[in-house]
């Protein structure tokens, strides 16, 4: 599977694109937010979300059927930035389930900058 081209059809909001990489029974977690997904409600929940979206995947990594990804997603306007960790299983190159995690991007709490702990990773 062309994990870029998935991606890209994913922040581009193309239905018909998304359709293709999946297996009819598939089954998508999005875990922070406590949702399972059928195919046909992952690529409603995706494409009628408001807005235009751009990201990059920062990282991927693949051991036998399993690809786990970690992608900078953000809207055009660079408004708001989100990573998303993914976990996408396949077989015969289709996805069967696909595993996310979602995180704001964001300063350090508040309680975690007064301890002036860290250093800024960009």
């Amino acid at each position: 599977m062309e994990i870029n081209a998935f991606m890209r059809a994913v922040l581009e909001q193309k239905a018909d694109a998304i359709r293709t990489y999946f297996h009819p029974d598939a089954v998508i977690c999005w875990h922070c937010s406590n949702e399972r997904f059928t195919v046909e409600e992952f690529i409603c929940a995706n494409c009628e979300y408001p807005g235009e979206w751009d990201g990059e995947i920062e990282r991927t990594e693949q051991t036998g059927d399993l690809i786990i990804t970690v992608t900078h997603v953000f809207p055009a306007d660079r408004s708001l930035s989100f990573h998303v960790t993914s976990f996408i299983r396949l077989l015969d190159d289709k996805i069967t389930a696909l595993d996310e995690y979602w995180a704001d991007d964001g300063p350090a709490p508040a309680w975690r900058q007064a301890m002036h702990i860290g250093q800024p990773i960009r």
